[in-house]
């Protein structure tokens, strides 16, 4: 599989990497309002978060793209090009 743009991958990755950490914090923040203090509760957090941070980071930087001038995110490149 080849990637059209090199940097699609990275902006992906490093989103991705951010928002599961983002989402596996608001998890361990709201199980322990809930009185959940164990450490289950936060591996189960921690799974959450890693379970969601792909999907999340590809939706994240499709929106990116679509919403730049200067990509066409129909081919996935700059426009440019």
């Amino acid at each position: 599989m080849t990637l059209r743009d090199p940097l699609a991958g990275k902006l992906r990755f490093h989103l991705s990497i951010m928002i599961g950490a983002c989402i596996a914090g608001a998890a361990v923040i709201t199980a322990f309002v809930l009185g959940f203090y164990s450490a289950e509760a936060i591996l189960v957090c921690a799974a959450i978060g890693a379970i969601l941070a792909w999907p999340a980071g590809t939706w994240a930087t499709r929106k990116i793209k679509r919403e730049d001038p200067a990509w066409d995110h129909r081919k996935d490149k700059p426009k440019d090009a």
